[in-house]
């Protein structure tokens, strides 16, 4: 009997565990027929693929699971749609934490217990702490379509039911994948009912790279990418993917000869010209992404295709050799309209390879996502004191912690970029995003926290007010100090997710130099401090490249050029180039004497610094010419590129990218304005100047000096009227020039040569009102009258020179600030002209010296005469005419006459 209590609580409590089974599994089978719902998650981020299938009402698994690690918060969610809204709103189902990364794995999925499947209509990876979407799946009946998923097309289906093999319908999902590199992965898909391939290149590259995949020539003796059928892949600037055919002809850049026929690495189309027989582009873009730094592009191609030239036939059974490649790319540019895949310069297995390949062999041993280093791929904004940061909105395209709005935050016109600061710099923004679209600086990850979402958020500057139009913007100005942490956001008010990071770090260009501007397009910034013989320069490209280079000129052609490149070992080069022409043999290296060189690359940026003599130490070479003058506005250009090399450039070195037009940086002023055509009103400024400098008052000293052997008092109207009209127009032609310029700068040679001029010439006026008065006849003049003859003509005779400096350093400051085409031939014919205005005066002072009386010395030498005829004074209101009192021989004649008587 005492045994009886223990049997009876045994028997009890299999009795409630056996209850608890039962309702367990009656729980399990609610809503019963989503079970056996297969489908493929929707890769979102952290390089999310898998297969989910519904087992019953309480589970599912996972298979072929891989993810990249996420927070200890994320979780598998339920929501009620895939939009930002409906995810934000949801609530976790399970308590498993997917806090690791997942390589192929595969396991049981239990909900929790409030959970149902009937309240879940999308099953998603969510982090809720940063309201990410990792990937998601549409639950739907068996056999129902995922109305997300971006499904191949019909032509070129990546699934075909057959026997044992599992639908994919996500494009990111294939039956096999094989591993070429650490980097680079093969995926495909074979349709032998459509006789096509699916095939899927996935590389941890930067955004700039192609990947390349095909068929080797059949019948070649070994390897050899010669005569390939191959697949060249890849994004282009604005991040649409792209995939063509191409055949290689050479280890080349696609170059065409001088006989018309073009040669290397050449999509099919180019080798058949405008008009081909056939189909030759056959390989058919069905999907492409760049997500966590990893470019993935799928396509289709047909296993026989009606291009037999430049296509080689794939046998479905059999062994065949295939190479693939990555590397950088050039962009089309006017001459070669399409990409151009540069060689992959690496070690094999590395950057190339190739293999024996069949396209029926069922294989994966691709384990786990690819992990690029570098996953940021948003543009990176730096910003500085000196330029406003433009924030405007526009639609959600590539945001980079989707679910976003369907309307984010842009900068400068690029979508949510990176943006870094500087402490101890201020950063204005001009905002101009709408209305109900207020910018804040927050410690806030989602921002739009108008509602007090987050109690403990920061907000650093903004506000409600910080909203503006284009056509009323307002200035938000942000002073970043010591206290400001490494990483804050910047968000709307009123919307979460609209922004992204600010990167805040410790001094930087910004700091190290006092000057700084943006070049043509806003791609690249130059930063410049001038010291005593010396000036110390920094570029920053602000998109990724290859290399990146400026130039001091009106054009990468006749320019002084600085190239900074990262190598393949990652050191950085500036080298300093000559170029006078558009081929890669009109590049010469000039092997400049740079100090403090640096050339750094983050994120694909490049920049580079060096410090260099304002005028070389040299003589004799082409880089001695290399002077800059800060008085004169320095013309800079740049360009960007794929690849750079010190040795054996070639076409495949060219620029993808250039400025538009040349940017005058004006380096006393820390200032710059954009080469601009001639502006009429300057123009009219020389003109007038030519008018005045070139005509009338060397035609009023001309007057002065010898047409006083005219009878009357002309010679001293027209003297008085030529100098009056020439000063009169100086005066206007000035003000023309100051009010287009908005200010005077005295900063050139032709503005201190011209304010000098105008000043001599004005001082004339003035000093023929205090003259002296003249001798009496007979008498010795003063010593006063004297010195203001030789005062006044000597000033007169300055200002003309100096004047006529001015035009010629006039013509100088034309044909630097604007390259006119007629500069040139202007500046010869005024030099016609001074050279004829010089021969007309030693022609007039030969004759004068030929009729000069030799006994009057001191007034020969002053005005050409005994004395100044001082006959009539404009100075006067009523214009009075003095009756000349002298013979200009000094002697009076006297006319004796007989005596009337």
């Amino acid at each position: 009997m005492a045994e009886s209590p223990r049997l009876f609580l045994l028997l009890s409590l299999f009795s409630l565990l056996s209850l608890s089974s039962s309702l367990a599994a009656a729980g399990c089978r609610k809503n019963t027929t989503l079970a056996g719902f297969e489908a493929d998650l929707v890769m979102v981020q952290h390089q999310l693929r898998g297969v989910v299938r519904v087992l019953d009402g309480c589970s599912f698994s996972v298979l072929e699971f891989d993810m990249l690690a996420g927070s200890d918060q994320v979780r598998w969610w339920g929501a009620s749609g895939d939009d930002f809204r409906n995810l934000t709103l949801g609530s976790p189902i399970s308590d498993q934490i997917l806090n690791r990364t997942f390589r192929n794995e595969s396991f049981t999925v239990r909900l929790s217990d409030n959970a149902t499947w009937d309240q879940i209509a999308v099953l998603a990876v969510w982090d809720p702490a940063t309201a990410s979407d990792f990937g998601h799946v549409v639950v739907g009946p068996p056999g129902a379509d995922q109305p997300d998923a971006p499904a191949p097309a019909p032509s070129s289906s990546s699934v075909v039911q057959r026997s044992k093999r599992r639908i994919h319908r996500q494009p990111t999902m294939f039956d096999n994948c094989l591993t070429l590199s650490p980097r680079y992965r093969l995926r495909w898909t074979l349709s032998p009912e459509s006789d096509s391939i699916d095939i899927g290149l996935e590389a941890a590259v930067g955004s700039q790279y192609y990947v390349a995949f095909g068929w080797a020539a059949p019948g070649s003796p070994s390897p050899s990418m010669i005569h390939a059928d191959v697949a060249v892949a890849g994004f282009m600037e604005d991040a649409t993917p792209f995939a063509e055919d191409y055949f290689i002809t050479d280890y080349s850049e696609c170059l065409r000869s001088k006989d018309g026929k073009y040669k290397g690495v050449c999509p099919d189309a180019v080798y058949e010209g405008s008009e081909p027989t056939v189909m030759l582009n056959n390989t058919k873009l069905v999907y492409g992404h760049r997500k966590d730094g990893v470019s993935f592009i799928r396509y289709a191609r047909p296993l026989v295709s009606v291009d037999e030239k430049y296509d080689v036939p794939v046998t479905m059974t059999g062994n065949m050799t295939v190479i693939w490649a990555l590397g950088l790319m050039r962009p089309p540019d006017t001459l070669r309209p399409h990409y151009l895949p540069q060689n992959h310069e690496g070690p094999r297995l590395t950057t190339y390879g190739y293999f024996e390949f069949n396209v029926s062999m069922n294989v994966n041993d691709c384990l786990g996502p690819l992990d690029a280093k570098d996953k940021e791929d948003q543009d990176l904004i730096t910003a500085d004191a000196k330029m406003p940061l433009v924030v405007s909105s526009g639609p959600a395209l590539h945001y980079p912690n989707p679910p976003s709005p369907a309307k984010v935050l842009y900068i400068n016109k690029k979508e949510a970029p990176l943006l870094r600061v500087e402490r101890g710099v201020q950063v204005t923004f001009s905002v101009q995003a709408g209305h109900y679209v207020a910018l804040y600086i927050t410690s806030d990850f989602l921002g739009g926290n108008a509602t007090s979402r987050n109690m403990t958020e920061v907000i650093y500057a903004g506000g409600p007010e910080a909203e503006g139009v284009p056509s009323s913007p307002m200035e938000l100005v942000w002073s970043v100090d010591r206290n400001t942490p490494d990483l804050v956001y910047y968000h709307s008010l009123y919307e979460q997710k609209m922004g992204w990071k600010v990167q805040v770090v410790d001094g930087g260009l910004s700091d190290m130099y006092n000057n700084s501007v943006l070049l043509d397009d806003q791609q690249v910034t130059l930063f410049w401090t001038l010291s005593d013989g010396s000036i110390s320069m920094a570029a920053r490209g602000e998109k990724k490249s290859g290399y990146l280079a400026i130039g001091f000129g009106s054009g990468m052609i006749n320019s002084y050029a600085y190239v900074g490149w990262i190598d393949d070992y990652g050191k950085g080069h500036v080298n300093t180039y000559w170029i006078d022409g558009k081929d890669a043999m009109n590049v010469h290296p000039t092997s400049e004497n740079l100090t403090y060189v640096r050339c750094t690359l983050e994120n694909g940026i490049i920049t580079f610094e060096f410090t260099r003599l304002l005028s070389p130490s040299c003589s004799g070479r082409v880089g001695c010419k290399n002077i800059i003058d800060p008085t004169t506005p320095l013309k800079v250009v740049w360009a960007m590129g794929a690849r750079w090399s010190a040795d054996h450039l070639s076409e495949r070195n060219m620029h993808s990218v250039t400025s538009s037009r040349p940017v005058r940086v004006l380096l006393l002023r820390g200032s710059a304005e954009a080469e601009q055509d001639l502006r009429p009103v300057l123009a009219v400024h020389g003109f007038m100047m030519f008018i005045a400098w070139g005509i009338l008052l060397p035609g009023g000293v001309l007057a002065a000096r010898y047409l006083k052997h005219v009878k009357g008092d002309g010679w001293y109207q027209l003297h008085v009227y030529l100098q009056y009209s020439g000063i009169a127009i100086v005066l206007l032609g000035v003000l023309f020039a100051a009010a287009e310029l908005q200010g005077f700068y005295v900063g050139s040679v032709h503005v201190k040569f011209g304010l000098t001029a105008m000043t001599l010439a004005c001082a004339q006026p003035i000093n023929a009102y205090l003259r002296p008065k003249r001798p009496e006849n007979g008498e010795v003049a003063s010593s006063k009258r004297i010195i203001w003859e030789y005062f006044h003509v000597i000033i007169g005779r300055s200002a003309i020179v100096v004047g006529i400096a001015a035009l010629f350093t006039g013509m100088k400051h034309l044909g630097h600030r604007y390259d006119s085409e007629n500069v040139e031939g202007l500046t010869w014919a005024l030099i016609l002209w001074v050279l004829a205005g010089v021969l007309l005066v030693m022609y007039l002072e030969y004759m004068l010296f030929k009729q000069r009386d030799r006994n009057s010395v001191r007034g020969n030498w002053v005005l050409g005469n005994n004395e100044e005829e001082d006959s009539v004074d404009l100075l006067q209101p009523d214009g009075a005419v003095a009756k000349p009192e002298s013979h200009p021989s000094g002697i009076m004649e006297l006319q004796l006459e007989p005596l009337s008587r």
